[in-house]
Parts: structure tokens; C-alpha cells; sequence
């Protein structure tokens, strides 16, 4: 059953025809009306909101075509099909250019008129939430809304503002939950692509047999079950901006087809004898070192300079807590908002805690944390008991002067015992990492090169005072 976009006006001078679809929509759940020409098309269309128009192509009175261009021309943006049974593939071409959603030839099976009208339905869907989004990204990603006064970030913002108008190509790099993404919707939306698509692939996320049909997409017949083209993602950013997330994990077979898209503007679909010209901005972005990648001859040379040509770095969000108290009182109004929550601030214990943590998960961690105490919170000011454990600090942060060595020296004492000297240097290294990291169990099992679960066993073990 549709639930969505149903409602569909069904345009043909064959009586039968009209009466068949109009029994089958129905059962399928769509709310059809009927014309017998293209004239009634039109004043069904005025007085009525449809979703889809199904529409012959041969009528007379105003025939299919002319009836598409009328349409068109007055507004109607819902997707028009075009059914003919005289059709050739110049009237399909023709209908498309013209501004048809798909073209489909009688006679035809039931199921491909449903198939046909699930996929425009899936369409208007993409259609509309990726207007939802265009509205909310002039929002979201104007400079005016960035959170940060930190120099290194504002110094990244001039170089945004300068690059956005260009189609050079950019890599970002930076710790995972640093914002990378963000920066490449920054550029996109900031400059003249800004109203044309912004398409996102995390290059690690899609298995390595379908990445190169996912992104090139494919002809009819190129491998089983490739029953029809298929677009490649590539191809619908065409116009706009293509982000390549975790590049550094691209198949090298893969990077070939990608420096062929970068450097001669072009590309193949899977199973396809000819190349299409494309006209795409592509932005990268990477964790890894790519010149360590290079060197260990698991990223071509000439791809990683072709992306290289303007290289933005992002600081971990440890390198500049200033930006911190902005980012949670940001964080606090949007979370609110979502959350339905009337939290007023962060506690005072809890900003030291924040400025003191070292933030392994940058940003996207301090947002995390936010969400979590926000959910916790009964009252309007978040507490360190709404923090996690690992955080919070209470439950390790141990005065240094209850972290010192008890003393005893087993060869001083003349006991040479490896079993008890080893218990004793195991003691003394945790109890030192622990001081060293203000009591932070997490980074302190970093340091001894042990499991988290491991520490706490030891710390148990050797009764270290908490």
C-alpha cells in the first residue's frame, strides 16, 4: 500500500486502459483519477494535487507530449511517466529530455507500472528530504553558525571561505570525530555548487565488490542480477559535490578509476564500453597518513597528489579547549530542542572535568557525553553522576599524595624473590601512570601497554588505595 505519494491521474484515450489502471492503483492502495486527453489532463491538474501522472503519448485532442511540456511549464513537479504502444527510443529520449520521470512501453505487466511508480515514490522522498536538508544546511554550515574562537580553527575557516569558490580539489585530514565531514559540507554549501547535490561515502563502509558499482554504477547485463542501468553515485552528485570519507581505504583497483575521474573528467560505468563526461568537485577526507600509505605502496603516488591540491588539517579538540565551553553550551540548546529537555548548563565540576579530559573522540565524543548526561539529568544543571565512569573522575581521581610508593625495596630489604619483586614493579608502575594521568584509569592503561580490565583486576590485586 502507498502511504505517501498517492495520488496519481492516469491520462489515456483508450477507455479499457483507463478502467484497468484505475482497478489496479486502486488495489495497490493509490487514489487515481482519470483523463481521456491531454486538454483534461491539464484542468484535472488545476483543480486537484497529484502526486504521479501517467500518461499516454498518442491521443487526440493534445497528445502526451505536448501535454508533458504543458505541465511542466505550469508548475507540476511530481513525476510524469509516459506509456505509449507506438513508442521507439527517439520518443523515449524525446519524452525524457522533455522532462518525462521514465518512460514505459505498452503492453505492459502489472507489476512493472508498480515498480515503475515505487521507484518515482522513492524518488519525490530523496526529493523532498534533501530539499528539508538543503534548508537546514544554509543553516547549519553558514560560518556565522560555527562553534569556535580557537585561532588554529579560525585560521581553517578563512582557508574554507577561500577554497569554496573553486572546483580544487581538498583533503582533509584529522582524528576521527574532528569534523571532517562538517568542513566538506562547509565548502560545499558555502560555495557555487551550494544549491546542487552533496553526496557522502565512507569509503571503508561498503564492501570492496560493491564499492566500484556504487560509485560508477553499471549497465544493463554487466553481472548477475544487473537487470537495468544503474546510476553510480558519482553520477547523481553531477554538478555538485562528491565526498570520499576514509579515502585511504579505496581499493588501489579502485583509485585508478578515481584518478581517471579527477584528472580527465570522466567515468565508466561497471560493464559499460564508453566513457561520460561528469562535472563533480571531489573532497576527501582521512584519518590515515596517506604518505606513510604511499610509501607502503598502498595508495597510488599520482592519486594522493591529484587530492592533495589544497590539504586542510584538523586539530584534535584537545589541542584547543577554549572552543570547549562554546561546543557544550551548543551542544546543550540543540539537545534540548531534540530531546524535548530543559537543561540550563553544565555544572562547574563538570567544565573542569571536560577541560581536563583529553577528548580521544574529539568532538563527536563531547557531544556524546552531553547527550548521555542530558538523558541522566533529572534536574537543569548537569552533575558529574550523569557523566560515565571513565569520565567523571570521581570514582579514580586520586590525590597524588596517596598515589606514592609505600617504600619498601625488596633489595634493599635483602629479599630477592622475583615473584615478589615483580608484584612490587607491577605495583609501582600503576600507581606512577596513574599520577601521571590524574587517575585516569583509561589513558593510564594506554600508558602500562595493558587492557583496561587488566588494570582494574591489578588495582584490586595490589589493593592501590582509590
Amino acid at each position: 500500500m502507498a502511504e505517501n505519494f498517492g495520488a496519481i491521474l492516469v491520462i489515456d484515450d483508450e477507455d479499457a486502459m483507463r478502467h484497468m489502471l484505475k482497478m489496479l492503483l486502486t488495489r495497490e492502495g493509490y487514489q487515481v483519477d482519470l483523463a481521456s486527453h491531454g486538454q483534461e489532463g491539464l484542468a484535472r491538474l488545476k483543480d486537484k494535487a497529484f502526486d504521479y501522472v501517467l500518461c499516454d503519448i498518442q491521443m487526440p485532442v493534445m497528445g502526451g507530449l505536448s501535454f508533458l511540456e504543458q505541465a511542466l511549464a505550469d508548475g507540476f513537479s511530481g513525476p510524469i511517466i509516459m506509456m505509449s504502444a507506438y513508442g521507439t527510443v527517439d520518443t523515449a529520449i524525446q519524452s525524457m529530455k522533455l522532462g518525462a520521470y521514465d518512460y514505459v512501453s505498452k503492453p505492459f505487466k502489472a507489476d512493472e507500472i508498480i515498480l515503475t511508480l515505487k521507484k518515482a515514490e522513492e524518488r519525490e522522498q530523496l526529493r523532498r528530504e534533501n530539499l528539508k536538508l538543503r534548508e537546514e544546511a544554509k543553516k547549519t554550515y553558514n560560518f556565522s553558525n560555527i562553534i569556535s574562537k580557537s585561532p588554529a580553527m579560525k585560521k581553517i575557516f578563512q582557508t574554507i571561505s577561500r577554497v569554496a569558490e573553486y572546483k580544487t580539489s581538498v583533503l582533509v585530514t584529522g582524528p576521527s570525530g574532528s569534523g571532517k565531514e562538517l568542513v566538506a559540507r562547509a565548502i560545499h554549501h558555502n560555495g557555487p555548487r551550494r544549491d546542487k547535490p552533496f553526496m557522502a561515502v565512507d569509503c571503508g563502509a561498503i564492501p570492496e565488490n560493491l564499492l566500484e558499482s556504487e560509485l560508477f554504477g553499471f549497465v544493463k547485463g554487466a553481472f548477475t542480477d544487473a537487470y537495468r542501468d544503474k546510476k553510480g553515485l558519482l553520477a547523481e552528485a553531477a554538478g555538485g559535490t562528491f565526498f570520499l570519507d576514509e579515502i585511504g581505504e579505496l581499493p588501489v583497483s579502485l583509485q585508478v578509476k578515481l584518478l581517471r575521474v579527477l584528472q580527465e573528467e570522466e567515468i565508466r560505468p561497471v560493464g559499460d564500453t564508453h566513457s561520460y563526461k561528469i562535472d563533480v568537485r571531489i573532497i576527501a577526507a582521512t584519518s590515515r597518513d596517506l604518505s606513510e600509505e604511499v610509501a607502503a605502496r598502498r595508495f597510488r603516488q599520482d592519486l594522493y597528489y591529484r587530492i592533495n591540491v589544497m590539504s586542510i588539517v584538523l586539530p584534535r579538540l584537545a589541542e584547543r579547549k577554549e572552543d570547549i565551553p562554546l561546543l557544550t553550551e551548543h551542544f546543550i540548546e540543540k539537545l534540548n530542542r531534540r530531546l524535548n529537555h530543559q537543561v540550563d548548563r553544565a555544572g562547574p565540576e563538570v567544565m573542569a572535568i571536560f577541560m581536563s579530559y583529553q577528548w580521544p573522540g574529539n568532538v563527536r565524543e563531547l557531544e556524546n557525553v552531553i547527550e548521555r548526561a542530558m538523558v541522566l539529568t533529572e534536574g537543569s544543571v548537569i552533575t558529574l553522576d550523569s557523566l560515565p565512569p571513565e569520565i567523571a573522575g570521581k570514582n579514580f581521581a586520586t590525590p597524588c599524595s596517596e598515589l606514592e610508593p609505600s617504600g619498601f625495596d625488596p633489595i634493599a630489604d635483602g629479599d630477592l624473590s622475583i615473584k615478589k619483586g615483580t608484584k612490587h614493579l607491577e605495583k609501582m608502575l600503576i600507581i606512577q601512570a596513574l599520577k601521571k594521568t590524574g587517575g585516569n584509569r583509561t589513558h593510564a592503561s594506554r600508558l602500562l601497554e595493558i587492557s583496561h580490565m587488566s588494570l582494574l583486576s591489578k588495582i584490586k590485586k595490589y589493593a592501590v588505595d582509590l
